[in-house]
């Protein structure tokens, strides 16, 4: 087993959180190798982070709580509640169609997800969903 294998294990073994693990493993191997200096480090960090993609995501996930505040999530499970739910399981097709035009708003599913689940999962739950079942349908819409 190699030495990182040796910190990982060590550091789990003691009780230390898998945050904490990660980051003191990787640190005490690149410590011990030399294959890359330290300075380097943060540099590669940051330079994995700075992607328009992984970037964007907390930006969506304000939008959606921007639109929750606003009540516009409310609006959009009040017109596909007109929609479909009055048919069997109408609130599980609500949930799935609100997620459709939400994500039609916002174009990301982590956002909707944010904005729609707060709302819709526990009136699923009064309704009788159970709640493994409601948060199954809020992230698969």
């Amino acid at each position: 087993m190699t030495s990182l294998g040796v910190w990982f294990f060590g550091l789990l073994f003691l009780g230390v959180p898998i945050a904490f693990v990660l980051g003191i493993a990787a640190t005490m191997y690149l410590t011990t190798v030399g294959a890359l200096p330290l300075s380097a480090i943060p540099q590669r960090f940051f330079a994995g982070l700075d992607q328009f993609v992984l970037m964007s995501i907390p930006f969506f996930i304000l939008s959606g709580a921007l639109m929750n505040e606003a009540k516009l999530t409310g609006k959009l499970v009040q017109f596909a509640n007109h929609l479909v739910g009055r048919w069997r399981g109408g609130l599980a097709q609500v949930n799935v169609l609100t997620s459709m035009f939400f994500g039609g708003i916002t174009g990301a599913a982590t956002a909707d997800v944010a904005a729609i689940g707060p709302i819709l999962i526990p009136a699923m739950e009064k309704q009788g969903y159970s709640r493994e079942f409601a948060t199954a349908v809020t992230v698969a819409g």
